[in-house]
């Protein structure tokens, strides 16, 4: 799972799960920076994101909650967009040997999309400028690491 800035296509946080429940969605949601909430959550429609508890905790953070229409692609556009990249250019040319291998490949891929790649959107500008801008953050360096990240 990753959260995405939809703004900036800046990778917030993510968590890495081999089942499909809460403890996929809530630690991510719950490990975004301080000081940073989002007034909304788009979610598609899996039981993950679906779950009570992922809900009952984000609404108590006063984080509201849009889900996707069933089989309307374009309400989760930017991290289907951004799965589409992670699968073509880290996931699918890599032979991991095990779990913490796929790890730091993603956690090597958010990196460089966050910090390296700029996007013709962002006026080419990379998404880690654009959202510490926005957010009126220091411009210091986060580095989203997903090896702290398994379940």
């Amino acid at each position: 799972m990753a959260i995405l800035d939809w703004s900036s296509r800046y990778v917030i946080s993510g968590q890495s799960a081999n089942t499909l429940d809460t403890r996929l969605c809530v630690p991510a949601r719950d490990r975004a920076p301080s000081g940073v909430r989002p007034e909304m959550f788009n979610r598609d429609q899996g039981a993950q994101v679906a779950s009570q508890t992922f809900q009952r905790r984000s609404e108590g953070a006063g984080i509201g909650i849009s889900m996707d229409g069933r089989g309307w692609v374009f309400d989760n556009i930017f991290i289907e967009r951004l799965w589409l990249g992670v699968k073509d250019e880290e996931v699918y040319l890599k032979e991991y040997q095990n779990g913490s291998a796929v790890i730091d490949g993603l956690d090597t891929d958010f990196q460089f999309t966050n910090q390296e790649r700029p996007h013709q959107a962002l006026d080419d500008r990379r998404p880690e400028a654009v959202y510490y801008e926005r957010v009126g953050l220091a411009q210091q360096r986060r580095h989203l690491n997903l090896t702290n990240f398994l379940s």
